[in-house]
């Protein structure tokens, strides 16, 4: 199966770390990166989707960063 996240942060060194750990686990970057300004909280915002293969099928209970 084929499973997708899309990961977010601050635009702070969490947001890089959040994404390096994902690729470390076997996750794939999926397009670009966003970078956007989030005005409600006077912050800048990065997203980043992923996706990785893993066995077995898919199901909405399962917790995507635990695969």
């Amino acid at each position: 199966m084929k499973l997708y996240r899309f990961l977010t942060a601050d635009d702070t060194s969490a947001f890089c770390h959040k994404v390096t750990q994902a690729l470390n686990k076997g996750w794939e970057l999926h397009g670009d990166p966003t970078y956007a300004f989030d005005a409600a909280n006077g912050v800048m915002r990065c997203g980043q989707a992923v996706t990785k293969e893993a066995p077995g099928e898919y199901h909405p209970e399962m917790k995507l960063g635990e695969q």
